[in-house]
């Protein structure tokens, strides 16, 4: 079978699929704007890791394809260096350096020594992870227990104020576990991500829109407190299943103000085994720290009146097709996925143990907190009102 050519794409080509690429396009629609397989451009985006190089340019203080025009002018001319320099209004030395990187006097030719000058320049930078291997060490424990590079940057921010040899973002993070060549953290942390892609995607992505079926009487999030909607108050939870294999499920809920995690066990997803599972769960909390519940349009919930009725709290449902109005939740649920990938059967899951990843995710420092962790805040809240 005859091979396709092998195809050299331009710089300007490779920009246009940076920037689909950044538009949030997949592989396959940005390959047929250049009539190949989603393989062959995937080829290029990784090895960046997905992430957009920056846009190279020339330094100020660099000489110009003109000017170099101008210095083989001269040489041609029989000029000598000094003069050049002068006409150009730059130093001798920079000239007879330019001259001597690219042939000498008799074989200068500038388009040649721009195009030299252009690839010499294509030194990575080293990044302050590689520059700092006790960093590097730090960042990568803290991967390991599966916090994010914003937690990780959030807290070196707090605990190292004022020291910025100790402090690094969370993008340098990024770059450093997808762009390899930088040689600070192995490929392998990707595997504590959140999401863990081979590369980076954009962050434009679609979000869940499906229902998950009608509830009756189901009383709008409209209608939610406006101490619930602004975050003043503690006690006001969302909810909803993470689905693994084999049919098996758990109970997920997180409080809006503090972002503390509760998992529950669950045997089923009917809705009398899921209400019966929340109601002997509501007994564990006192009335002030669970005021209301948050759930998507999942039949699970269809018997939330009974659930009302035995725990004396207020159900309130998303509207149809808007599962981020519980965005705690859904961001939550993202979180536990490093926990419990998909594919995995929950039900060999005992209470216990789905107590303790409760407990590891909060123990992690959240951005929205301020980098405090969802345990400190709920036990404040709890100190505040026991």
């Amino acid at each position: 079978m005859k091979r396709k050519p092998r195809i050299y794409y331009t710089d300007e080509q490779k920009a246009l699929m940076w920037e689909r690429w950044r538009q949030g396009e997949s592989l396959q629609h940005i390959a047929q704007l250049f009539g190949r397989s989603h393989g062959a451009i995937q080829g290029i985006l990784i090895q960046n890791g997905g992430i957009s190089p920056a846009q190279r340019c020339r330094s100020r203080l660099a000489l110009t394809i003109a000017e170099r025009e101008d210095i083989s002018r001269a040489l041609v001319a029989g000029a000598p260096i000094r003069k050049i320099a002068a006409s150009l209004g730059c130093a001798p030395s920079t000239i007879s350096r330019e001259i001597r990187s690219n042939g000498g006097q008799a074989l200068y030719r500038a388009n040649q020594a721009d195009k030299r000058a252009w690839d010499r320049v294509r030194r990575p930078k080293r990044c302050r992870l590689a520059e700092n291997p006790a960093l590097a060490e730090m960042v990568a424990e803290k991967l390991q227990l599966q916090w994010s590079p914003e937690q990780i940057a959030g807290w070196l921010k707090r605990a190292n104020l004022g020291d910025k040899a100790h402090q690094v973002s969370h993008e340098t993070i990024y770059r450093s576990l997808y762009i390899q060549a930088r040689g600070a953290l192995k490929k392998e942390l990707t595997e504590h991500l959140r999401r863990t892609r081979v590369m980076r995607r954009s962050r434009h992505h679609t979000m869940k829109t499906e229902n998950h079926g009608r509830i009756t009487d189901a009383v709008s999030i409209s209608e939610r407190p406006a101490t619930a909607e602004d975050l003043a108050v503690p006690g006001h939870w969302e909810g909803d299943l993470l689905f693994g294999s084999h049919n098996s499920q758990i109970v997920t809920l997180v409080e809006r103000k503090t972002r503390y995690v509760m998992l529950v066990k669950v045997a089923g997803k009917d809705t009398e085994t899921v209400v019966n599972a929340l109601i002997q769960h509501a007994m564990k909390l006192p009335q002030e720290h669970y005021k209301s519940l948050t759930w998507d349009r999942g039949k699970e919930l269809a018997d939330h009146k009974r659930f009302k009725l035995a725990a004396d709290i207020q159900v309130y449902f998303c509207d149809p097709r808007h599962p981020w109005q519980r965005g705690s939740n859904e961001n939550t649920n993202g979180l536990l996925r490093q926990y419990f990938p998909k594919g995995l059967d929950l039900s060999n899951y005992s209470q216990g143990q789905l107590d303790a990843v409760a407990n590891r995710l909060n123990g992690r420092p959240r951005k929205t907190l301020d980098y405090d962790t969802p345990a400190q805040r709920f036990h404040e809240c709890v100190a505040s009102t026991g």
